[in-house]
């Protein structure tokens, strides 16, 4: 498995999902979202794994104006905007090769091992 962990230091759920793969000793890569955020390579195959951009969104966000934005753009500029924004991406997205969850999902990542 080749595990990589997308998420922030302060997210609850990021912290669950390393301490999913850390108490079965399964050897990860953290990504913090905030220092790094996603290339848009990493991005188009998460997208395409868990069924579209939009699941991608954290509709619960704080800035209200950039998801209003969200709404009216078209699929290409929205991933722009999301890359120049990573923030606005649901956390932990844990990626194992082209497989991918976005949020704390174990009964899928039982099925990884």
């Amino acid at each position: 498995m080749n595990i990589q962990i997308f998420g922030t230091k302060k997210c609850f759920d990021s912290k669950k999902a390393e301490r999913y793969f850390k108490e079965r000793g399964v050897k990860f890569q953290f990504i913090d979202m905030k220092e790094k955020g996603m290339s848009k390579g990493e991005l188009n195959s998460v997208k395409q794994a868990v069924g579209g951009i939009d699941k991608m969104i954290n509709d619960a966000h704080k800035d209200k104006d950039l998801l209003a934005l969200l709404n009216y753009l078209s699929d290409e500029d929205k991933e722009e905007k999301i890359l120049d924004n990573p923030q606005i991406i649901r956390t932990p997205i844990v990626r194992n090769g082209k497989k991918a969850t976005i949020g704390y999902c174990p009964d899928v990542w039982k099925e990884w091992e």
